[in-house]
């Protein structure tokens, strides 16, 4: 019966609730809240230097705390109402659309409450690398770049293609996307590493399966630290464009490569219409690498895509199209059934669950 369902769908919200509200007492949120109000109310805010970041803080924990008031109360008005309805089908069509809706609001408010690192809260870039194999990889590479701009369209996010080198055969060979949007790189920061993926090969005529693997690599656009770069160790090239474009982008040397000549670290941009445009966004590009070279290194990690073969037993995803359909998370072993909804973009469960096992 579909009030037994709208039941066990409310039910099975009960633990990230119970987290949310877990996490809002123990973060002391109302406290804050209060401090900053009363700090807002004092006139001498408007001599504060730091006035604006007050006021922001003030107006961002105002946000959270109508989304928790409304998930909380939601919650509970909606139990009361599928009791009071439980025999009226028509009813209960309307509240099978507004608990959907609050299924929405409560995973998207725990992930927000997740990100708490302030580097969650910037703008990324996100590069696709194809594997060894060809054009079996080149295509994975395609596939996967596809599956982060339909992610990012789900969520509102702003994509802009930075670089674009187009394969042999088919698929890419690389690809770098900007990512402009709430939570940006939080969100998105659990794709960085090694994809694969197992299937028929739409390009062996012997119909054999095969593995694939693609490389992800995800920055924050927003260095923690300050990076000073000596002019003497670039080598900056200028090239013409190639791939998607406009006329003026294919026509005129206007993409620039900058090599990093110490870290022989190499990026690239190709986007932009003018020469000066491409270099500014590919120094922007550099320096976030060399911050996240340094952070590794003060760290003593080496799990940066560009530092593992990009093969077997380094995959941190696998993506099964045959001889039976899965994709594994092999850090979480959050799982998914269909894989062809995963590579449309519905990563939401994926990132979910490693946001909360770190």
């Amino acid at each position: 019966m579909l009030i037994d369902d709208l039941q066990e769908q409310l039910k099975n919200l009960e633990p990230d609730i119970g987290t949310i509200k877990v996490f809002w007492v123990n973060a002391n949120i109302e406290t804050k809240l209060t401090i900053l109000e009363e700090k807002s109310q004092d006139p001498a805010v408007w001599q504060d230097p730091k006035q604006a970041h007050i006021l922001k803080n003030l107006q961002a924990f105002k946000n959270q705390k109508e989304q928790f008031q409304t998930i909380t109360n939601g919650a509970t008005d909606l139990k009361e109402m599928l009791d009071l309805f439980a025999t009226d089908e028509d009813e209960l069509q309307k509240l099978s659309i507004e608990i959907e809706k609050l299924e929405g609001s409560v995973r998207s408010f725990k992930i927000q409450l997740l990100l708490n690192d302030p580097s969650d809260k910037s703008n990324c870039f996100v590069s696709v690398n194809a594997g060894a194999g060809g054009t079996e990889s080149q295509d994975w590479a395609e596939m996967l770049s596809r599956m982060f701009i339909r992610f990012c369209e789900r969520q509102k996010l702003n994509v802009s293609i930075v670089d674009y080198q187009v394969g042999e055969e088919a698929g890419i060979k690389g690809l770098t996307l900007f990512i402009k949007g709430k939570n940006a790189y939080g969100m998105l920061k659990s794709e960085h590493g090694t994809h694969r993926l197992v299937r028929i090969s739409p390009y062996d005529s012997n119909k054999r399966r095969h593995t694939s693997f693609a490389g992800v690599f995800v920055i924050p656009e927003t260095p923690k630290v300050e990076i000073t770069i000596d002019p003497n160790d670039l080598r900056i090239d200028t090239y013409r464009a190639s791939g998607a474009g406009g006329q003026h982008v294919n026509k005129t040397d206007s993409a620039v490569r900058i090599t990093h000549n110490p870290t022989k670290i190499v990026v690239q941009c190709q986007n932009e219409r003018s020469q000066l445009q491409n270099k500014e966004t590919a120094m922007k590009m550099l320096k976030a690498r060399l911050a996240l070279k340094h952070e590794e290194q003060m760290a003593e990690k080496s799990a940066a895509v560009e530092k593992k073969k990009i093969e077997w037993g380094s995959q941190i995803r696998s993506y099964v199209l045959h001889p039976y359909k899965m994709v594994k998370d092999h850090r979480t072993d959050q799982e998914s059934s269909q894989p062809d909804l995963v590579l449309d973009g519905d990563l939401i469960k994926f990132i979910e669950s490693y946001l909360v096992k770190q």
